[in-house]
């Protein structure tokens, strides 16, 4: 049943809720906490995240004038209370579904988004330039910039951190962190220490102390300075890292009190100062939503649930997840090998790492968000005769490209890449989407990589991986589940570069790369009930590919057609420009490459998002007819 919501019911955009009390706004967070597990549970989407800076999300919209000033939300994970305050309420649930909203903040969608974001670390940065354009342009508008401790972690919130600080500008950081707890007497005190260092008093009292420090001899200055910092850290709790860096710090305060929230920003928005200011919010995860405190991690990315008992619908398919079979093959591997190490970076079990984390501990490592230090840290491991597998998704490795030819390709150290969520990734749309790895991995020397094209080949391609050691491997595979054909309780290593036959036929030869297979085989049945008899063949590697394969579909049929769900730039133009210059389609050979178009494919089901693309069975089908210059079930030619 829908919750009842009278207050959120008053409130179309957040100038609504600026003129509520304490107390109403209290209870408008009640009310958006009921409404967002209302609607993820119908939609699926990012649950913890949100629940935990509900809150927040109130006060800063409370206190600040948005969008006006400039409301930047790191990741995104945490933006549905945001959007259900900033006119998109009635659209939540549509949430993730083809033309609905967003699952991150997206620039197109809202004037309240001001800067889209999928990944994690690239709200201070943002928000910098913000703050930098502000002042040039003479706007006294204010920049907010919400990162969580995680994201903290990234280098490049720290190089954005040293840059505010050095450049003077006037940004708010609000750091939200969910990975502590403050005691009740603790967090009363904090809060007090807060609402006084914030306001305009204590900010006139230290700007005066630092003006008559300035005069004084160097050595008197340095020591007052100083006196005035330990001061500051002792009564705050922390800061100094922060103060370091030139914020001035303010916290921590407890994030799901408002007496606490509200105070606090308000004064930091009316303290005209110069220097960024970082407020240390302490939240929790899954706030107000027994089973997501419980297990903030399980309800962090959740599909439909009952909001009563917590528990979510797995679907019916049988087959399990590419993610899972990777996770027990590469166990499988360590058993018999001590050498095999395992990566992460902050994602272990959306990497199906956790039990490899469980039963090997100390050849386990999560290195934060950090993916450029994953990648050159396993360069580590492999320098010293370890083999380390580096398991990450592929929108995020797009992150350590220059580190994976750098620090492992130039040196032709063994590193294994294993790259999850490889394609097209349905409802987390663009920003998650893995199209770009075949095409930026494909240019890079000494790089093999492997294709599977279901969850058998993805377990050999793991007992491959562990024994190769003449340079680095990456191995792709998507999102969600396998196929359901029988895996190998003892995998045989594949032949590095070799491709397989999978049906033989005549006039048609279908070239798939990884698990665009199970389309070429769908569309040669349908081509076969014309009369089309087509050879299907999986490519296995798309570097080093297997020439001999190749040479041969292209020799013995009249059609060829080659299909990645991978960018432009990727396997088949690298097969096509070893083609043309092997002479190989001097002879007539009719060619066609499917793979993902030059643009950004939002959020929606990953089939739809194939056939948008032209990867799918039916364009197989279109390619081959049209090559053939023959009509379709309508009788209209094909293009």
């Amino acid at each position: 049943m829908k919750p009842e919501t009278p207050l959120l019911d008053t409130v179309h955009d957040p100038a609504d809720l600026r003129r509520f009390s304490t107390a109403q706004l209290e209870q408008l967070a009640h009310e958006v906490r009921a409404e967002m597990i209302d609607i993820v549970s119908h939609t699926g989407g990012h649950l913890s995240a949100g629940l935990g800076v509900v809150e927040l999300t109130v006060a800063l919209h409370h206190v600040f004038n948005t969008p006006d000033d400039r409301l930047i939300w790191d990741v995104g994970h945490q933006s549905y209370p945001h959007k259900i305050l900033t006119g998109r309420r009635e659209r939540m649930r549509s949430l993730r579904q083809g033309g609905g909203i967003s699952g991150f903040t997206l620039r197109g969608e809202s004037p309240y988004d001001p800067f889209g974001a999928g990944h994690s670390s690239t709200s201070i940065s943002a928000g910098l330039g913000m703050a930098a354009a502000a002042e040039l342009v003479g706007d006294d508008r204010a920049v907010i910039a919400v990162i969580g401790d995680g994201s903290m972690s990234a280098g490049m919130a720290f190089e954005a951190m040293n840059n505010a600080g050095a450049m003077r500008s006037r940004l708010i950081v609000v750091l939200n962190d969910n990975d502590m707890s403050i005691a009740p007497p603790v967090g009363a005190m904090s809060a007090y220490l807060s609402r006084l260092l914030s306001s305009k008093s204590w900010l006139s009292i230290r700007d005066l102390a630092k003006e008559v420090a300035s005069h004084l001899p160097p050595p008197l200055e340095r020591t007052a300075r100083r006196a005035e910092e330990y001061a500051r850290s002792f009564v705050t709790g922390g800061g100094t890292l922060f103060e370091e860096l030139g914020f001035y710090y303010v916290g921590p305060i407890d994030g799901h009190r408002m007496d606490h929230l509200v105070p606090v920003m308000r004064n930091v928005r009316d303290g005209r100062r110069d220097g960024p200011v970082l407020i240390h919010v302490v939240t929790r995860k899954g706030k107000g939503y027994a089973p997501a405190e419980a297990a903030p991690d399980k309800y962090h990315g959740v599909s439909r649930f009952n909001v009563v008992t917590g528990v979510q619908d797995k679907g019916k398919s049988q087959a399990p997840a590419y993610t899972s079979v990777f996770g027990k093959a590469l166990l499988a591997e360590a058993t018999r090998d001590p050498r095999i190490c395992a990566i992460t970076a902050a994602m272990p079990s959306g990497t199906g790492l956790d039990r490899f984390a469980t039963t090997f501990p100390d050849r386990y490592f999560d290195v934060g968000i950090a993916e450029q230090h994953a990648v050159t840290f396993a360069a580590g491991l492999a320098s010293e005769g370890l083999r380390p597998f580096v398991a990450m998704y592929s929108t995020f490795l797009q992150r350590a490209f220059d580190q994976v030819v750098h620090d492992v390709a130039l040196q032709n150290l063994p590193v294994r890449l294993a790259i999850d969520r490889a394609g097209f990734v349905g409802a987390d749309g663009a920003t998650h989407g893995g199209v770009f790895d075949l095409a930026f991995l494909g240019c890079i020397p000494n790089m093999v990589i492997g294709c599977p094209a279901d969850e058998a080949e993805l377990v050999r391609m793991v007992a491959t991986a562990a024994v190769y050691d003449q340079g680095p491997l990456a191995l792709r595979y998507p999102r969600g589940e396998g196929v359901g054909v029988e895996i190998p309780e003892v995998p045989e290593p594949l032949p590095i570069g070799k491709g397989r036959v999978v049906r033989e036929g005549k006039s048609v030869a279908l070239l798939a790369l990884g698990t665009r297979l199970a389309d070429c085989l769908a569309a040669a049945d349908l081509l076969a009930a014309r009369g089309l008899s087509a050879t299907v063949a999986d490519a296995r590697f798309a570097k080093p590919f297997d020439e001999e394969l190749i040479e041969r579909l292209a020799r013995s049929h009249e059609v060829l057609v080659i299909v990645e769900e991978g960018s432009v730039g990727g396997f088949g133009s690298i097969v096509l420009t070893w083609m043309a210059n092997r002479g190989l389609m001097d002879g007539g050979l009719k060619t066609r490459l499917l793979c993902i178009p030059d643009r950004f494919f939002e959020h929606d089901k990953a089939e739809r998002q194939c056939a948008l693309a032209g990867i799918d069975t039916q364009a197989i089908i279109d390619a081959v007819l049209g090559c053939l210059n023959l009509t379709d079930q309508t009788g209209e030619a094909q293009a």
